[in-house]
């Protein structure tokens, strides 16, 4: 009964409703297959029925097709009439007086709102809105030039003033008027930035971003006190990946007022960020050179000696004079500011350096050995040290004794990321010497690692194991095994003799399941050799034979990265992002791939 009851007293409520929707639709229906008559009556019911503006435009667009200019006129002058000389309906018959070829008429009307602009800023707002409705973009100028002689505030709408012009691909005008903006008043800054995002970078124009760096310099030599213009042009550098122009822009700055080099700071972390070492390891001297009194020198000379580490690790761009005075530079950094907690990361990335690229096992071992006995460090940094430390003592031939340290950190911290990571590198020690079940099963247990580079890593050598172990055709496992020694040998450094060792699985093998995994690992030989060409090569064959298998989404990543970075072909980088994104949606590699794209694109991120 209660039920029955309360479809009796909402039915007349959701019926109307119901009825609208329907309605609605016909209407459209009636409208898109030209049967105007019958879209009229529908359309000019609804209006009445809810008074939405939507459904008058739409019945003044019927009446216009079906050549009943009299009605239109005399339904909008009714309208007008019944909502208090509405301006908004006012601007109807404007426009309709325009198109039906009475201009004057229609100019004469519109010259009559502007002069009787409201002093309400909303409404203001609402009236230059239906005249970009119309695309009537000179009357909206007009409005809002108009309002802003009437208001107190002559900055009050240059926002939407802006964006007329803007619409009206007056670039000129639009970055002017932001310009005026900044010039008032420094606070409007974040707001002009949001604009020029969408509205430079989004231009199909590409000469719109020229213009404002003219705009801007012109402003700069005319007002040199504005600081706020060199900062948008710095900005705007950023933005474009410009760094070196963002560096002297800084730099400038920084010496006409006399700053202490944060914004030098500010600028080397973002350019180390996107791989412009160099201009990052330039912002870090011009700091450092201002003497150890400055507040950022130890920052300074941390950041350009791990800026420094970086380019070579990631990016492989060194000399072995390179090296030599990079390890140079830390130890007289380490002398000088001391061996401590926040030194750890200089000394972590030294020892690195001087094991695997100066061929001083023996040295780094002892190095952080010390650093271990002397309690210095912090628990997290005793583990980082540790885990290290194994790397070093497995590439020195030494797996027993890494093993040991990896167990240890492992047992630590089970729960951490680093314990994970531990356990991942102990596993693939196991990896490296043969022991396959046994690694297996450590890499099994990783592959739910709250870290989903641990995980992948895990998964990838997980199933590198499981797919080539006990075949039929290799009892013996001796594909897997010249694999896994292969892997070992490049990890140590010597990459003629994994070449060869992975040519002779093709040899013996010339179909195995490795094929991808080798031309991968040829990949990492050819980066490391400095042979990019080469390199990417290795990664289009993966792409073109391989592709459904594991390694498919990572060559694609790594082919557009290094197309990105070492090959400087933008455009192809490019469409490999876009392929990456489109075709392996869940790939561990999509957030940093569509981040890229969308710098490649143009697109500004924060």
């Amino acid at each position: 009964m209660r039920i029955l009851l309360l479809i009796i007293l909402f039915f007349p409520i959701i019926l109307p409703a119901q009825e609208a929707v329907n309605n609605t639709q016909l209407a459209l229906i009636y409208f898109q297959n030209k049967n105007f008559d019958k879209a009229a009556v529908f359309y000019l019911e609804l209006y009445e029925q809810t008074g939405a503006k939507v459904y008058f435009d739409y019945y003044i667009k019927c009446l216009a097709e079906l050549g009943e200019n009299d009605n239109a006129e005399k339904f909008i002058k009714k309208q007008i009439k019944k909502w208090g000389n509405s301006p908004v309906y006012t601007i109807e018959l404007g426009a309709f007086y325009k198109q039906t070829g009475s201009v004057e008429k229609a100019n004469s009307i519109f010259e009559t709102i502007i002069k009787k602009l409201p002093d309400s800023q909303n409404e203001i707002i609402s009236i230059a809105n239906t005249f970009l409705s119309r695309q009537e973009f000179e009357w909206a100028e007009k409005v809002y030039l108009q309002a802003k002689k009437n208001l107190k505030e002559y900055f009050t709408l240059s926002f939407e003033l802006a964006h007329v012009y803007y619409l009206q691909r007056n670039h000129v005008k639009m970055i002017d008027e932001y310009l005026n903006l900044l010039e008032e008043s420094d606070s409007y800054i974040q707001s002009v930035q949001n604009r020029l995002q969408n509205q430079v970078y989004d231009a199909t124009d590409t000469s719109v971003d020229e213009l404002l760096k003219t705009q801007l310099l012109k402003r700069i030599q005319k007002k040199p006190d504005k600081i706020i213009f060199s900062e948008l042009l710095i900005w705007l550098y950023i933005q474009e990946q410009n760094f070196e122009s963002a560096f002297h822009q800084s730099k400038a700055l920084d010496k006409r007022n006399k700053e202490e080099g944060d914004r030098l700071m500010l600028l080397g972390n973002i350019a180390a960020s996107n791989y412009a070492f160099d201009v990052a390891v330039n912002c870090y001297k011009y700091v450092i050179d201002k003497g150890s009194a400055n507040e950022f020198y130890i920052s300074a000379k941390t950041d350009y000696l791990n800026t420094l580490y970086q380019k070579i690790v990631l990016m492989s761009e060194f000399t072995n004079l390179d090296l030599l005075e990079l390890e140079s530079n830390f130890i007289s950094t380490l002398k000088e500011i001391g061996e401590n907690p926040a030194t750890f990361p200089l000394i972590k990335n030294l020892a690195h350096i001087q094991a695997f690229y100066l061929n001083k096992a023996d040295t780094a071992i002892n190095m952080l050995e010390r650093l271990l006995k002397s309690s210095a460090l912090k628990p997290s940094q005793i583990s980082e040290c540790k885990v290290e430390l194994a790397d070093i003592m497995l590439f020195d031939d030494d797996p027993w004794q890494a093993s040991l340290y990896y167990a240890q950190v492992e047992k630590a911290n089970k729960q951490q990321p680093i314990g994970h990571e531990a356990k991942f590198r102990k596993a693939r020690l196991a990896y490296y010497t043969g022991d396959y079940r046994w690694a297996e099963a450590q890499l099994d247990v990783l592959k739910a690692s709250t870290s989903k580079l641990i995980a992948n890593d895990a998964l990838y050598l997980a199933l590198l194991i499981n797919d080539n172990i006990d075949l039929e055709f290799d009892t013996l496992n001796i594909a897997l095994t010249y694999f896994s020694e292969a892997d070992l040998l490049i990890y140590r450094n010597k990459d003629s003799l994994a070449m060869l060792k992975l040519d002779s699985i093709l040899i013996l093998y010339s179909s195995h399941p490795l094929a991808d995994d080798i031309l991968y690992k040829k990949y990492e030989i050819k980066m490391k050799q400095k042979k990019y060409t080469e390199a990417a090569a290795f990664l289009q064959k993966i792409i073109d034979l391989h592709s459904t298998e594991i390694l498919g989404d990572k060559a694609l990543f790594q082919l557009a990265f290094l197309n990105e970075i070492k090959l400087k072909d933008t455009e192809k980088a490019k469409d490999l992002y876009r392929t990456l994104l489109t075709k392996f949606p869940g790939s561990i590699y999509i957030p940093d791939a569509r981040k890229r794209f969308r710098k490649l694109r143009g697109d500004v991120i924060d």
